[in-house]
């Protein structure tokens, strides 16, 4: 009977995607990792009402600046799970849907066997409870991050974009976004706990969040590798930090740490993906300048990684054939040839079997 009520299901999920094969999940959950405490001193006395909002704070404790963790583990997993962390302006979300309703970037993975662990990080998402002080006010900027993360420039699509240009998708997509309230002290931290417990991982990080990628890298030697979505920021040895470089959104400038350290990224494979629409020259559009200094920045990266014996590779997707990527690459809708993209990547080097 059980076996007769498990295949409706499945029949039942297979219809409602669009007739696409089922995921076998074996494990699924969600937990916390990192964060502090904060108790007052007192006793509590539960007999004093003072609101919803404010409270007599005496004796009573607030648990604050952790990071959320979504974790699925698919039937006939791979040993190392990927862990994916969002950039500046969103969650988790972005790794697990599409504005369209595709199958988001960590599905595509589950598909191919790769458990995932996808972060909200510290006062982002549903990990909004922080120990940061902010004032949170409605900032009309939506045209601007259209500009910046090279959707096109408003209102105007780019020419092959590989985004749905529908309203309803462009709506979805805005609506993800979510507060900033984190003081970003807790990121790297975060990052730390979640390797300690899980073990060995792959980190797949994007924008935003391939800063904090790089410095878990260095600190955890859980990271097995490290995939990147046209990360925002990059490290070099202390001695051999090149010039800034700038451009219309405050440039790029490389962060030194020492050599002992950043030698620790040559001894992980690593893999760069930027998209499309990035020039080589100075521009007046904004989402153009800022991605032309940070894609230049990180041919410097792979550069030194490779210089010190590492095994460090930049795909810049035009270059293989890959066009209309925006910065959002993993909810683009190409994302499924980006994912066998990767899984080729991660077989590759072994990772697939490890």
């Amino acid at each position: 009977m059980k076996k007769i009520i498990l295949s409706a299901l499945l029949l039942s999920v297979t219809a409602i995607a669009g007739a696409q094969e089922p995921v076998a999940i074996r494990k699924q959950g969600h937990f916390s990792v990192g964060g502090t405490t904060i108790q007052r001193l007192g006793t509590y006395d539960n007999r004093k009402f003072v609101g919803w909002a404010e409270q007599e704070e005496t004796g009573q404790s607030y648990r604050a600046d952790h990071a959320f963790v979504d974790y699925q583990i698919p039937a006939d997993s791979k040993l190392l799970p990927l862990v994916y962390v969002h950039g500046y302006g969103g969650s988790g979300v972005c790794w697990q849907m599409t504005p369209d309703g595709r199958d988001g970037f960590s599905t595509l993975m589950l598909r191919r066997g790769w458990s995932s662990y996808v972060m909200d990080l510290p006062g982002r998402g549903r990990a909004g409870r922080t120990t940061a002080t902010a004032t949170i006010k409605p900032v009309a900027d939506e045209m601007f991050w259209f500009d910046i993360w090279r959707l096109g420039i408003w209102p105007n699509y780019n020419e092959g974009v590989q985004f749905p240009k529908d309203s309803v998708s462009l709506s979805q997509f805005f609506r993800a976004m979510t507060p900033d309230i984190s003081d970003h002290k807790q990121d790297v931290p975060a990052l730390g706990t979640l390797a300690k417990r899980i073990g060995n991982h792959i980190l797949v990080t994007h924008s935003a969040g391939g800063f904090p990628g790089w410095m878990s890298a260095m600190q955890n030697t859980e990271v097995k590798a490290v995939v990147s979505y046209e990360p925002g920021g990059f490290v070099f040895p202390e001695d051999e930090v090149p010039e800034r470089i700038d451009g219309l959104t405050g440039g790029v400038a490389g962060t030194p740490v020492s050599m002992e350290q950043f030698k620790r990224l040559t001894e992980i494979p690593i893999v760069l993906y930027f998209g499309d629409y990035i020039p080589e020259t100075p521009s007046e559009n904004l989402g153009d300048e800022n991605w032309r200094v940070r894609l230049q920045m990180a041919r410097k990266f792979v550069e030194a990684v490779n210089r010190h014996g590492g095994n460090a590779t930049l795909v810049e997707l035009p270059k293989i054939g890959i066009y209309g990527n925006t910065h959002f690459l993993m909810q683009d809708l190409n994302n499924d040839k980006l994912a066998e993209l990767l899984d080729e990547w991660l077989t590759k080097n072994q990772l697939s079997n490890k």
